[in-house]
């Protein structure tokens, strides 16, 4: 009996978190109040508060399911010592990112809500700050992996993998915000992987 309760909490923790996705999605993270999830995700207020202290809190789990993967993924490509293309590693980074926002209907849809539906002020400063702290740690594994390229003869001579992290850093993070933006596909979503390609192409070192 424990173990059923224990699996029916969870079910209804992740019914809490898909339901705030899909309100925060269609009304903004601002208008959106505990009680429009708790009325979409057909549980009481108590039951989301039971599960989340607040708005915040749940924003961070819903969040989470979509960047932790990403997190993930940079830390077993920059891990992967026996790789011996680092470059091709970046790129294959980024495009199964785009590959997965493609294919993956929710977590395309709380990229939506981080990039163009929240207004990082008042409480949600904090959230701000913390997708800073982030971005710093991306460009960490970027230029784990651009140093890598470098030591294996891969870069154009002159470039420096600090830069190149930041650079790579601050494209992607262009690209994706432009990709969630183009919601008829009518130009960066069609061409993301093309602009991968040349973003990384730029970077290596021509074979005579």
């Amino acid at each position: 009996m424990a173990r059923k309760t224990k699996e029916d909490a969870a079910i209804t923790r992740q019914r809490i978190i898909d339901a705030a996705r899909e309100v925060f999605a269609a009304r903004g993270v601002s208008r959106t109040s505990i009680e429009h999830i708790a009325s979409h995700a057909e549980v009481t207020r108590g039951a989301v508060y039971w599960h989340f202290k607040n708005k915040i809190e749940l924003f961070y789990a819903m969040r989470d399911q979509a960047f932790l993967p990403f997190i993930d993924h940079i830390d077993a490509a920059a891990l992967n010592e026996e790789s011996e293309d680092p470059l091709s590693t970046i790129e294959q980074f980024f495009e199964n990112t785009i590959q997965t926002l493609n294919h993956d209907a929710a977590i395309r849809e709380i990229y939506e809500i981080m990039m163009v539906k929240c207004e990082y002020v008042d409480e949600f400063t904090a959230v701000l700050q913390q997708i800073v702290t982030n971005c710093h740690y991306f460009i960490e594994k970027l230029q784990l992996l651009y140093e890598r390229a470098q030591q294996k003869g891969q870069l154009n001579i002159g470039l420096d993998p600090v830069a190149l992290a930041l650079d790579s850093h601050l494209f992607f993070s262009g690209l994706l915000h432009m990709w969630v933006k183009d919601s008829r596909a009518e130009g960066f979503r069609q061409q993301a992987n093309t602009l991968i390609r040349q973003h990384i192409g730029l970077r290596k070192r021509a074979i005579p």
